[in-house]
């Protein structure tokens, strides 16, 4: 939980002011507001608020809140960053399906080059950062859960060091992974606000902070950041249907960063390597962490548009890839 709730609820309004355009207004969907400190802030300022809170504890004064107004907020038992959990059976509260929660908001389905229709304000479980990010990454490639309704935008605390990450340039030899690739690709990336660690409630026992341990990247701060999908995405060769193999193909290159590229097209069994990085300006003894995130794009389209995509056993590895 944020200490200086207020200080969060002055750098919402900031994110928000001269923002609006005429036309339906996006939602704005709160995650763990708690107290509802920053939602008195952010109804103050006209906005239309669901509140999606986990802690039972803090639902009776929301629910409070939500009764005294005339429908300018609403509040609902449930937790964003669990939102539909892979397996099968009964989803359980405070988890939930998307399209039950789209469905409570009243937010219908937009074309994708339309403007967010809902615009998500929350905190990363820092516990589960990395594979939360991912599970982000693959459901936007995919058009899948929140994003079947449109570029839904992501206004996010993460830790210093994954801000790091997503936003790191190439060659970067700490930072630049294929975590990088698929958010810079995929979003655009804004960072709002950074706010040291000790504002947030995050004790040990012990009395120290629970601050995540990092010793290649600075993580001091968490950092609000903003990341929205990008309208072009699918404008061109990759499309929801073919991204799990653009997936697989940056994390292939990108497990080993100091490999040619050269080589490890040639370890895919493709004879037009040479030809490919020549027509597409890439020099012939780039590393795979020298090419910037539009180069893999454009690699990707170039091997969609040859075919050389379409074998059998790539498809295989795949597979196997998104099961894991």
């Amino acid at each position: 939980r944020f200490i200086a709730c207020s200080q969060l609820a002055r750098t919402v309004q900031r994110c928000l002011q001269g923002e609006a355009s005429p036309g339906p207004q996006p939602v704005l969907l709160e995650c763990a507001p708690g107290p509802g400190i920053l939602t008195r802030t952010l109804l103050n300022a006209g906005v239309r608020v669901v509140a999606l809170e986990s802690e039972s504890a803090f639902l009776p004064n929301l629910q409070s809140l939500e009764n005294s107004l005339d429908g300018q907020l609403k509040v609902i038992y449930g937790d964003f960053f669990r939102l539909d959990p892979l397996g099968t059976g009964i989803v359980k509260p405070p988890a939930l399906c998307s399209d039950e929660l789209f469905e409570t908001m009243g937010v219908a389905a937009v074309p994708w080059r339309a403007d967010a229709p809902v615009k998500v304000f929350g905190i990363l479980p820092q516990r589960k950062e990395r594979n939360t990010l991912w599970k982000f990454l693959f459901t936007l490639y995919e058009c899948s859960s929140i994003y079947r309704y449109g570029r839904i935008e992501l206004n996010i605390f993460i830790s210093e060091k994954e801000y790091k990450i997503l936003t790191a340039k190439p060659g970067d030899a700490k930072a630049y992974q294929a975590l990088t690739v698929l958010g810079q690709v995929g979003c655009e990336i804004q960072l709002l606000h950074m706010e040291p660690w000790s504002s947030f409630v995050t004790n040990l026992k012990n009395g120290a902070l629970a601050v995540p341990k990092t010793t290649r990247l600075p993580n001091d701060h968490l950092c609000l950041i903003r990341l929205t999908p990008k309208q072009n995405l699918f404008t061109g060769g990759l499309k929801p249907t073919n991204s799990s193999t653009f997936i697989f193909m940056v994390k292939q290159c990108l497990a080993k960063p100091k490999s040619r590229l050269i080589d490890r097209l040639n370890s895919w069994s493709l004879d037009v390597g040479d030809k490919l990085l020549s027509e597409l300006e890439i020099p012939k003894n780039a590393r795979t962490r020298d090419l910037y995130p539009e180069d893999y794009r454009r690699l990707f389209e170039a091997l969609q548009t040859s075919g050389m995509f379409t074998e059998t056993w790539f498809h295989d590895e795949v597979l196997e890839s998104i099961k894991n």
